[in-house]
């Protein structure tokens, strides 16, 4: 009897399996965190754009704003409806201390610490001939019932940050105070220059420009054909440490006074 003996054969080695070293793997590590550092860092700019072209447009918008109400009310002013039945001495009457008659335009001296100047214009208006005033309603009488309106515009004092709001007193011929209203925010100084007609007749065409200070208390606040306005804002993009000069925007218009401005 013939035994068989069998040898059991270890198992061939498989091939080697491939795998990352450790510097391999930290290389690895070191790419993933330089992409998402280009990621972030696209992420943060793309949101301080987004967060700037909002402080832009809030910017503008305020500015359109305010130079929208301002020059509504001063071209208007010096109106009066229907002359067969009104005159401007009835319209803008003498006001002992305020107001020259047919005065339509006045600077009126600021209180301190409240920044720049300030205007105050007046007219007359009737239900529905649709004169705004400088809280963007109008007269809501019945037509024919006539109201001398008196818009005073001015910047209030600053608040820790530096921002003044530009607010309207409406005051009608009672001298009703109607409102006092908040109109724009964000704003450091208004400058005010008077377009007048100084020398000769004939035409109401502006040769000199003249700060309130410089109007003096005559003719020359019965002359006045435009007004200049300056208004200066808060740079929303100024960084802490810029010179004062970049930290604020100016704004300027020139307003035609209706009554006026154009052919004599």
């Amino acid at each position: 009897m013939t035994t068989t003996t069998h040898r059991m054969r270890a198992p061939r080695s498989r091939a080697c399996q491939g795998g990352l070293s450790l510097i391999e793997l930290m290389v690895t590590v070191v790419i993933a965190l330089f992409l998402l550092a280009g990621v972030g860092y696209m992420l943060q700019n793309t949101r301080r754009a987004y967060t700037n072209q909002n402080q832009l447009q809030q910017l503008q918008d305020s500015q359109r704003l305010a130079m929208t109400l301002l020059g509504d009310v001063i071209q208007n002013a010096g109106y009066f409806p229907d002359p067969t039945q009104n005159t401007i001495d009835t319209a803008l009457p003498v006001v002992a201390g305020t107001w020259q008659q047919e005065q339509a335009i006045n600077a009126a001296a600021q209180t301190a610490p409240a920044p720049g100047d300030s205007i105050t214009v007046r007219y007359m208006t009737t239900g529905g001939d649709g004169i705004l005033n400088c809280l963007g309603g109008s007269n809501q009488q019945a037509t024919g019932t006539t109201d001398t309106y008196t818009n005073q515009l001015y910047l209030t004092a600053p608040d820790a940050s530096g921002s003044s709001t530009l607010q309207c007193k409406l005051t009608d011929t009672g001298n009703t105070v109607n409102s006092t209203q908040d109109l724009v925010t964000g704003l450091t100084n208004m400058q005010i220059w008077f377009g007048v007609k100084t020398s000769g007749t004939g035409d109401n065409n502006v040769d000199t420009y003249l700060r309130p200070s410089e109007m003096g208390t005559g003719a020359n606040w019965l002359n006045i054909t435009s007004v200049r306005i300056q208004l200066t804002f808060l740079n929303p993009l100024a960084a802490p440490s810029a010179p004062a000069a970049q930290k604020t925007i100016d704004f300027e218009r020139v307003i035609a006074v209706m009554s006026r401005a154009g052919v004599t």
